[in-house]
């Protein structure tokens, strides 16, 4: 345990990790890590600290696929460190989201994290230690921490590139060029997180890990079988993607005795092994019973409500959506009450219009709200019937035909017509429906957001600078009450759900050839939302026709169908760059003029702020620059 201690103190005074001293220390100043092993119960707590270290992908700062891109816009910008960096603002003195350290936005750092793995794999390989701990309870957790210190590489090589490789802790006989480690080649770095996620998988005839969860009360959130596959696929998929395969904007990047640290060459064979773990880990969903949502009530809900319930539960359902695949239900990682209140809208007219239990606070863009498809299933530019020649901003009425999605005789923008459920059931924008639980009917709760309107603007920060709400990321039992209290009901944050593995394999599918294929499973996620499939969409309504039938053609419809599906779920931050193609972020973020009182004002789209990204440096995240110093084998990324 000695070693333990000691070796941590040399790698902390090298600088490699920085935070404080993991261990409680007992009056007499003896550390408890013995006591952390003393019997089962003790030890458990020690696995739950391992867990403890996964990104808090449900907290606004901490999550920055967020707000770190193009989707959700805010005022109140100060403290939230993922806009700062879809601001520009990323540095190399001091790095925003910093997960390398655990510092500026991120909630932990992450090499310490692998680090108590790293010390909890060696007390269970001992089978002297944890006396009362039985032999396959042993073994459930070797795959578990197995799964998380590979998890753990994966965050920091989709953000880093290139990372430190910690295997083994650090001995404290070790020499100083031994402390001062090195980053390792991309292409190691896969191969090691990859080995170590079907470590993690254990004997599975045995089901060393669960294939699924039958202790739904105290271990939702646990790793299963289908979570280690899934998560495997989503590394290999990154890794076969562009900015990992043989990117030329990498070429002959090297560390300081001259190691290559990226594939020189695009390898066509890495997405086939994507392709097959893809499909290796639906198999493994199909078996643990993971399938598309659909919301079922007893209350006499017209068919428009049930759709839009169903595709906003998919992701926030507090009772587990059956196709989350893995759901982050740890303290302070669930649909918390912060990113919910920072959602919402004051939708409760009895309330005051100071009501600050809904605080207007996170505001999807106009950029990303003309990703959604028409009703017809394709995107608004190609659509060869929607608006019928008329403006998108030109202004209509809302007649009766539209009262689940539409508050009916308001005016509104021409544009928020006829769009696909999607658009519905994950935004709130002025004139729309926002069905909760606690509607008294179908069509109680609308937003009107037009100055002097329950939902403008109230003061200096409580408002939606664009016009719009994330619905989606709202559970839909938030109760806002009379007199201004609030109810909220957390939901576990979907890390991984069914339809990114739907997705993941599309794109694997359609990058092997497999054009028939790829659309099999977008069809998938579409059934699901109320959309029609990509043949028949394309051929009868859009004006590229033949477009599903090239690979590149296929390859646009599979970004686009990514970014609605996930949108605000963090994943289009790191989509655009493993696609590379965070070029398209370079634009001006628009709302529309909320200071204005009528429909034709205030639907004008006005600037937020002109959005620049550096390419290719802003690819990757900066290591700080104090580290590098520190321990000068470290070769900051290309650009920085």
């Amino acid at each position: 345990m000695k070693k333990f201690i000691l070796s941590m103190t040399v790698i902390l005074s090298l600088g490699l990790f920085y935070s404080c001293d993991y261990l409680d220390v007992v009056p007499d100043n003896v550390a408890t890590l013995d006591h952390s092993f003393a019997n089962r119960l003790e030890a458990e707590k020690f696995l739950f600290t391992c867990y403890s270290y996964i990104p808090n992908t449900a907290g606004v700062s901490a999550n920055v696929g967020l707000c770190g891109a193009d989707e959700i816009w805010t005022n109140r910008y100060r403290e939230n460190d993922g806009l700062r960096i879809a601001k520009g603002e990323q540095n190399i003195n001091d790095p925003l989201i910093n997960y390398w350290e655990g510092r500026r936005g991120a909630n932990v750092n992450l090499y310490n994290g692998i680090r108590d793995c790293n010390i909890f794999l060696e007390i269970l390989a001992d089978k002297n230690k944890i006396y009362d701990l039985p032999e396959d309870v042993r073994r459930r957790w070797t795959c578990e921490v197995k799964f998380l210190k590979a998890f753990y590489h994966f965050y920091l090589f989709r953000m880093y590139g290139p990372i430190v490789i910690a295997d083994m802790n650090i001995p404290i006989d070790a020499t100083p060029d031994e402390v001062r480690v090195k980053r390792a080649p991309v292409d190691e770095v896969v191969q090691y997180i990859s080995d170590l996620y079907d470590e993690a998988l254990g004997d599975t005839q045995n089901q060393d890990l669960p294939v699924e969860i039958f202790n739904r009360q105290l271990e939702l959130g646990r790793v299963t079988q289908s979570v280690v596959l899934s998560m495997k696929a989503r590394l290999l998929v990154t890794a076969a993607s562009p900015l990992f395969n043989g990117n030329p904007d990498y070429k002959n990047y090297k560390d300081k005795d001259g190691m290559l640290l990226f594939p020189q060459e695009y390898d066509p064979k890495k997405w086939e092994i994507a392709r097959d773990a893809c499909k290796t880990a639906l198999d493994a969903c199909v078996e643990a019973g993971v399938a598309p949502y659909i919301f079922y009530t007893a209350k006499n809900l017209q068919p428009e409500t049930l759709l839009d319930i169903t595709i906003r539960n998919s992701f926030s359902d507090d009772l587990w959506s059956s196709e989350i695949i893995w759901g982050l239900s740890g303290a302070g990682r669930r649909g918390n009450d912060q990113i919910q209140q920072k959602s919402m809208s004051r939708l409760n007219p009895k309330a005051t219009q100071s009501n600050t239990v809904a605080n207007d606070e996170l505001n999807p863009t106009i950029q990303i709200t003309n990703f959604y498809y028409t009703k017809n299933g394709v995107p608004i530019t190609e659509d060869k019937t929607w608006l019928s020649g008329m403006s998108k901003t030109d202004i209509l009425p809302i007649t009766a035909e539209y009262k689940y999605n539409l508050a009916e005789g308001y005016d509104i923008a021409a544009m928020h017509f006829d769009r696909e459920p999607r658009f519905y059931a994950n935004l709130a924008f002025d004139g729309s429906i926002w069905y909760m639980e606690n509607s008294a009917n179908e069509t109680q709760w609308t937003v009107k957001s037009r100055i002097g309107q329950q939902q403008s603007r109230y003061g200096a920060d409580y408002f939606s600078v664009t016009g719009y709400w994330p619905k989606k990321l709202v559970n839909w039992k938030y109760v806002i009450s009379d007199n201004n209290e609030r109810k909220v009901v957390d939901y576990p944050w979907p890390e991984m759900r069914l339809s990114d593995l739907y997705l993941l394999y599309a794109e694997s599918l359609c990058q092997t050839d497999d054009l028939d294929g790829a659309i099999e499973y977008l069809d998938k996620v579409r059934d699901r939302v109320g959309l029609k499939g990509i043949v028949e969409s394309w051929s009868l309504y859009s004006n590229q026709p033949n477009k599903y039938k090239s690979k590149e053609g296929l390859m646009e419809i599979i970004k686009q169908e990514r970014t609605i599906e996930l949108m605000f779920e963090g994943s289009r931050f790191w989509d655009v760059r493993r696609w590379k193609d965070l070029n398209k972020l370079n634009q001006t973020i628009q709302g529309w003029d909320i200071d204005q009182e009528t429909a034709e004002a205030y639907y004008r789209p006005k600037s937020v702020f002109n959005q620049s990204f550096i390419v290719p440096r802003d690819y990757l995240f900066p290591i700080r620059e104090y580290a590098l110093i520190v321990n000068p084998n470290l070769k900051q990324n290309p650009g920085w």
